[in-house]
């Protein structure tokens, strides 16, 4: 372990409030903005009314389609652009989905902008629309022909079809995951104002790079003209991951006002926003012979899409990995429906598509009569079954072992509906496993080394929670034998260096393999031995300046060098990693136990065991903290959040914290996390792999297959409901 031991950066300033956040900004003549959104599920306005609006004492301006706003589209993230789609409301119009900004209102006062916003009446010639996968009006495309590019095409190896025919045992069951909302504590909003020439924009966001490249070309001005900070993010986990239809608006509204303008959107209109977890629909067909052992899968998925993006999807670069399946086919489609662009949530393919596949596996275990665990085991994979690459490294049979381990697996009696306390409660012990790409980005470090021994980082990263600052700091201090105190970490501004999204549980990754590099660069430069503590503050001094700055920019395996530039410009990087000689996935286990009340069918999770295979563990504090976040959001997946469309009016009706149902303290039991914490220096010279994605996946189907040992109802839709139970 890296860090065993350092403190967490930030931490004192976080839980003293002494953290500033983006909308924690309130420069002197601050202006307050409130959207005013669409009430209809899709067509066009015409009529705006905002003369009551404009009545309101405080208000100073209300824009809408009506005026020239001077702002073109940013374009879409994955498709060369910056924003999270690529429809920017307020130029037309034309409604997309319920929810829809159709003004801003700016004011004084909050109070006096929230008023006016409620004001603001709008008429609409409305057309029908479509909001479920299922619904009349969609539109279905397959992806390979939609995004024709190599690494988006459908995963096939072997006969899939005629081995799974051919299968002594199989299963052919669907099951499907409803959309999702990321609700962080921290809500989406920003301050922006103009200083001369330059926006300056304070914003939590995970694309610091993304929205100073898509705030340039929306006002068509110079990039250099853009200073985005974002020290501290907040929660994100993919809501934040670009830029958001409000902040161009807001630009135009202070550099008319010629004051700075702050908005925060109230929790419900979050839901319509910014991306969310998109609605899929699984159909895993599983063969096996008697002895369980998987021969054949097949796994189509249908994601719901907006009518104008595509979300690239990549569930079955999992599912076709996680066990030695020799034959394997992948599908994967687009259903078109009239919302908001989906994106991406944490674990954002990984975790429903693995729900399906453990849930599927599960039932081949109960087919054959096999131990859920020992299956797995049996049926682990030495090599890559899709390329034949051996992995950088895999340790999840490890997982498996020592989770049973410390879970008291042994104790499982097997037959469902046969544990059970004396009051009648049903208890069911339930396992699953989870794997998630090692993804890497190109990444730009800066050291400046100065003559007091100080060291100060500059890299792009964002910290949004996930640790980043420290186990930066734990690698630098570490490496050259220096306090920790001694180490600051600059993240999150566009002034600094340029930054690449941070997302994919790839920030840790790239950031330390950039710092890697650039601390290799200092030690020469400084005259010190490639390992060993250095005394910094004499050896800068012996170069006979103050300070010595070296700078190092890295990317993974695949990627060609204009990804770089890409870096460069904000955009992210579509390709890569393709390492030559091996694939790399960190790995998980997750065993969890469930308790269903006899007669309510509430059912309670009191007990988790979480063994992760994450390479070296960079920082033991974040990374316990990232695997119990991951677990919680698992229990929220499996039993509570789901996004609720009325199919009548579109939109997200439950778009508030009381009604989107997420796990409070009441809700989590004990969690037990452990870790392999075996180096990967196959994979970068640090040996560390990713791990905040991979910590959800599998948490889900391990508690849906522990109800189904409790109660012997087999349950294929997330979440689990108590009327599912009934």
């Amino acid at each position: 372990m890296i860090g065993d031991g350092i403190r967490r950066v930030g931490a004192r300033e976080k839980v003293t409030g002494a953290a500033r956040y983006g909308t924690d900004r309130t420069p002197p003549g601050l202006a307050y903005a409130m959207p005013v959104v669409a009430t209809v599920g899709k067509g066009r306005i015409t009529r705006l009314d905002t003369a009551r609006a404009a009545a309101v004492p405080g208000v100073l301006l209300i824009l809408s389609h009506l005026d020239d706003l001077g702002i073109t589209p940013a374009g879409y993230i994955m498709h060369d652009g910056y924003a999270f789609q690529s429809l920017q409301p307020l130029l037309d119009d034309r409604i997309a989905y319920r929810g829809q900004p159709i003004a801003l209102v700016v004011a004084d006062t909050l109070v006096a902008a929230t008023e006016a916003a409620g004001l603001v009446r709008a008429e609409y010639d409305t057309e029908p629309f479509a909001v479920e996968l299922a619904a009349e009006g969609t539109e279905t495309v397959l992806q390979q022909e939609a995004l024709p590019l190599p690494f988006l095409a459908d995963v096939v190896v072997g006969d899939a079809d005629g081995e799974y025919d051919r299968s002594p045992v199989r299963v052919d069951e669907v099951y499907e995951a409803g959309p999702q909302h990321q609700v962080p504590m921290e809500l989406i909003g920003g301050v922006v104002d103009w200083r001369g020439d330059t926006v300056v924009v304070h914003e939590g966001t995970q694309s610091v790079g993304a929205l100073r490249g898509g705030l340039a070309r929306q006002l068509g001005i110079d990039p250099d003209d853009v200073r985005v900070m974002a020290p501290y993010v907040g929660g994100a986990f993919g809501q934040k991951n670009s830029l958001q239809p409000h902040i161009a608006p807001l630009a135009v509204a202070a550099r008319r006002l010629g004051r700075p303008v702050k908005l925060v959107l109230p929790r419900a209109h979050t839901f319509h926003a910014a991306s969310f977890r998109p609605a899929s629909r699984h159909r895993v067909r599983l063969g096996a012979d008697r002895s369980g052992r998987l021969l054949a899968a097949i796994h189509e998925v249908d994601q719901q899409a907006s009518r104008y993006d595509l979300l690239p999807a990549t569930y079955t670069e999992i599912t076709s990995r996680l066990y030695d399946i020799r034959n394997f086919r992948g599908r994967q489609r687009h259903v078109r429906t009239d919302a908001q662009t989906p994106g991406y949530m944490r674990a954002p393919f990984e975790h429903p598509a693995v729900f399906a596949l453990e849930s599927a596996v599960d039932e081949i275990a109960h087919a054959t009569g096999r131990d859920p665990v020992e299956l797995r085991l049996s049926n682990d994979a030495r090599a890559d079954p899709v390329t034949g690459k051996p992995f950088s490294s895999r340790h999840l049979t490890a997982c498996l072992r020592r989770g049973a381990e410390l879970f008291g697996w042994a104790e499982r009696a097997p037959d469902p509906c046969s544990m059970r306390e004396d009051d009648g409660t049903l208890v069911g012990w339930g396992v699953a496993a989870g794997a998630y790409p090692s993804l890497t980005v190109p990444t730009l470090a800066r050291l400046r080394a100065d003559a007091a021994g100080h060291v100060l980082v500059q890299v792009g990263g964002h910290e949004f929670g996930q640790g980043i600052t420290t186990t930066l700091v734990a690698a630098v201090a570490g490496d050259l034998g220096l306090a920790p105190d001694a180490v600051r970490v600059d993240v999150g501004d566009t002034r600094s260096v340029p930054h690449h999204l941070t997302a994919g549980a790839w920030g840790t990754n790239s950031t330390l393999l950039a710092v890697h590099a650039a601390l290799r660069d200092l030690r020469r430069k400084v005259g010190a031995g490639p390992e060993g503590p250095v005394d910094l503050a004499a050896a800068v001094r012996a170069t006979g300046g103050e300070e010595v700055v070296v700078e190092a920019v890295t990317q993974a395996p695949g990627q060609p060098p204009e990804m770089i530039d890409r870096m460069r410009a904000g955009l992210v990087a579509p390709a890569g990693p393709e390492y030559p000689a091996h694939v790399s996935f960190s790995f998980i286990a997750h065993f969890a136990e469930v308790r269903v009340e006899p007669a309510t069918r509430r059912v309670r999770v009191p007990r988790v065991v979480s063994v992760a295979d994450c390479g070296r563990v960079a920082s033991p504090v974040t990374a316990d903290a990232q695997v119990r976040g991951g677990v919680v959001w698992g229990i929220g997946a499996a039993l509570r959040e789901r996004s609720e469309v009325d199919p009548r009016y579109g939109g997200f009706v439950n778009n508030d914290l009381a009604d989107y149902v997420i796990p409070v303290n009441a809700d989590i039991g004990r969690i037990e996390v452990d870790f392999i914490d075996e180096p990967d220096f196959v994979l970068n010279p640090m040996g560390v792999k990713n791990l905040g994605e991979v910590a959800v996946v599998g948490v889900a189907p391990a508690i849906a297959n522990a109800v189904f040992h409790a109660t012997g109802r087999r349950l294929r839709r997330l979440p689990i409901l108590i009327e599912d139970l009934l």
